[in-house]
């Protein structure tokens, strides 16, 4: 595996900074050195808030911050190639997944510039009480301040860019904590934006320790909302912690899908196999637990375990390679537990095992719905199949976790579709389609355990502005 190691400083007002402390950032494959990142600690997030105070202080008018933004998604896509090798070398992610995410934070940015240009408020039907009457209302939507942004290491780019874009297009400068295993990519962006022409402060990009950075992120009354996208025992926790702020939060799942006797099993099987182990099965909607009604169950699974089976697993720079490495060893060490406490409960394997000291992707059957690798969310190469009678059984079968981000269902029938459209708890359900499936437009979230907002970029620019509403009475 070809790595080349760089060194990167830290983001703070427009200058790239150094604070005599490193950490190195290692190969998820090869344990290489990938790169060192300059460690932030408590006193560069204040001096970054500084910076995001100062910045919001001489607002950019919404064409300025929309042509910053087509010129990012401009740069993302002439140096295509060097960010999916950053990400791919950072993350031990597949060239093929990471070409796909470089080129969706294309879209991301492309996306988030239409809805700076289309941002607007209401009309109000004043006249529609007599108190209204002879008044005019409308609201404007203002920027609701300084956003903190706190990234996970499963999409180092998008899921950043997820946060970056959107609050620039509402008009709020940022102060983003990239996750530590993977901060390459969110600093490679950082340059673009400068570079693209955003001015100084408005981003700022800092790398170190999660409770110091995320501690000031959480006092600072300057900051007015932040966005973290993670493990959800944290993410709970900071929306306690911040009582105060707005919190958005897009959190796990263990996502679930159900195969209906009528469904198209060759489709199904096809796309179920590749979508549980993209990225292997580091994905908040990797498909983890797959149901098939029993008259067809036997038939998907002789289908669906040999496409698992020929999933190439290997080096993530290799353009062939279809699974990659988790993220580090203790991933590994605690997925390979779930996977042995399952089949010491009675579960099956029906592929798996490890390639070169990595994890295979992972089918178990005869599992029960009190296993850690049914209820919980694995975040590794790992699903199951289980079968079930009606339709209804299945539904309970998907809602029966704590979890509720994205669901699917494969099935020729349309009442089948909307009962499941209908009967699935969740934030988003796709029909003869995995649920791993996202475009970056949509809105896109969770409720109960999985989050408590919705991103893509036209709803979060909403979710980062405040209403103001301005009544004129007549003769104004």
């Amino acid at each position: 595996m070809a790595v080349t190691e760089r060194e990167r400083k830290l983001l703070i007002g427009g200058e790239w900074v150094e604070t005599g402390e490193w950490q190195e950032i290692r190969s998820p494959y090869s344990g290489d050195v990938v790169g060192r990142v300059a460690r932030a600690g408590a006193d560069e997030a204040r001096r970054a808030l500084d910076a995001a105070e100062r910045a919001m202080a001489e607002p950019l008018p919404t064409h300025r911050r929309a042509e910053i933004l087509d010129r990012t998604a401009e740069l993302l896509a002439e140096r295509h190639d060097e960010v999916a090798r950053t990400i791919s070398g950072e993350a031990g992610k597949p060239m093929k997944a990471a070409r796909v995410e470089a080129q969706r934070a294309v879209s991301t940015f492309t996306i988030a510039a239409a809805a700076a240009r289309t941002l607007a408020g209401d009309v109000i039907p004043m006249d529609a009480s007599q108190a209204g009457e002879g008044k005019l209302a409308f609201t404007l939507r203002r920027p609701i301040g300084i956003v903190g942004a706190i990234s996970p290491f499963n999409f180092p780019l998008n899921l950043v860019a997820h946060k970056i874009a959107p609050a620039l297009a509402a008009g709020c400068a940022v102060v983003l904590k990239p996750a530590g295993q993977t901060p390459l990519s969110a600093l490679l962006l950082a340059e673009l934006e400068q570079e693209a022409g955003l001015p100084d402060g408005w981003l700022n990009v800092l790398v170190g320790p999660a409770a110091e950075i995320g501690d000031v992120l959480v006092a600072d009354e300057r900051v007015a909302m932040i966005t973290f996208t993670g493990s959800g025992d944290v993410g709970w926790g900071l929306r306690e912690r911040a009582a105060r702020k707005k919190v958005s939060l897009e959190l796990g799942n263990a996502t679930p899908v159900l195969v209906e006797a009528d469904a198209d099993v060759e489709v199904a099987a096809t796309k179920l196999a590749a979508n549980a182990f993209s990225f292997a099965g580091q994905s908040c909607i990797s498909v983890q637990r797959i149901y098939v009604r029993r008259e067809i169950y036997d038939d998907f699974v002789a289908r669906f375990v040999p496409k698992v089976e020929a999933l190439r697993v290997g080096d993530p720079a290799d353009e062939e390679t279809d699974v990659g490495p988790v993220i580090d060893e203790g991933a590994k060490e605690r997925i390979a537990a779930w996977i042995a406490e399952a089949k010491e409960q009675g579960a099956t394997e029906l592929a798996g095992g490890e390639a070169n000291g990595h994890l295979r992707p992972t089918v178990l059957a005869d599992v029960t719905p009190e296993m850690k690798v049914s209820c919980e969310e694995v975040f590794g190469p790992v699903c199951t199949v289980s079968p079930y009678g009606s339709l209804e059984e299945g539904i309970d079968l998907a809602n029966s976790t704590r979890y509720g981000l994205q669901a699917g269902i494969f099935t020729g029938s349309v009442d089948s579709a909307l009962a499941a459209a209908q009967g699935l708890d969740f934030g988003g359900v796709t029909v003869n389609e995995a649920p791993t499936f996202r475009a970056d437009q949509m809105p896109y979230g969770g409720v109960k355990a999985s989050g408590n907002t919705r991103e893509g970029p036209p709803y979060t620019v909403r979710e980062m502005t405040e209403e103001r509403l301005v009544v004129l009475a007549s003769g104004t």
